[in-house]
């Protein structure tokens, strides 16, 4: 499930925004990837769910790390 929630670009474009920053606002996040407010909401619900990114006691989107690294496999099956 994860390997299909962060192969959006939409996605990996907030994460790639977001390492390295700190707290940021939704809408602030929003003027830097240069996508619609709304659409950006979307995605970010997906990736709180799923536990990829959280929010700070001020309710700022939270994503603490400095480098991000992916790995998985593809297979005749699909991602795993």
């Amino acid at each position: 499930m994860l390997s299909r929630v962060m192969l959006v670009p939409s996605r990996l474009a907030i994460i790639n925004a977001l390492t390295g920053e700190g707290a940021m606002s939704i809408r602030a996040l929003s003027r830097r990837v240069e996508r619609p407010y709304q659409a950006v909401y979307r995605d970010i619900q997906m990736l709180l769910a799923t536990g990829v990114i959280g929010l700070d006691d001020k309710g700022k989107l939270a994503f603490p790390y400095d480098e991000v690294r992916f790995n998985f496999s593809v297979s005749g099956g699909g991602f795993s």
